[in-house]
């Protein structure tokens, strides 16, 4: 009995080692750690990074960009420029008496396409 006692503690003993001893899994949806932290290097480091960019399919619709994780529309300030328009694949930022172009690249560095990519016209 005591014997069966020490084998079921050991074996106990070596699961709970071996848990600690487990790599953790990556989540694959997250992104990458310079979009996340733009100050540890990466395209984001020099200034504010477009991240998104959502157009309403209306004439006339909505338009709202995400920049620095931050949702923003025309006349919304961020990282102290004002937002003065935001097109298909980029945005205008008015920062003084100086425009700033920010554009939504692809992740391989590629510009974003359009608007539609895979319809023919």
């Amino acid at each position: 009995m005591v014997d069966t006692m020490k084998s079921v503690f050991f074996l106990m003993l070596a699961l709970a080692g071996a848990r600690a001893g487990a790599q953790t899994v990556q989540d694959p949806t997250r992104p990458p750690a310079a979009l996340l932290h733009p100050a540890a290097g990466g395209p984001g480091a020099a200034g504010p990074h477009l991240q998104s960019i959502l157009i309403g399919r209306a004439p006339g619709g909505r338009r709202v960009a995400v920049i620095d994780g931050e949702t923003v529309r025309v006349g919304d300030r961020v990282a102290g420029a004002r937002v003065i328009a935001i097109e298909a694949a980029a945005v205008q930022l008015q920062r003084g008496g100086k425009q700033e172009r920010l554009t939504l690249n692809a992740p391989d560095g590629a510009p974003a396409p359009g608007p539609n990519p895979g319809k023919p016209e």
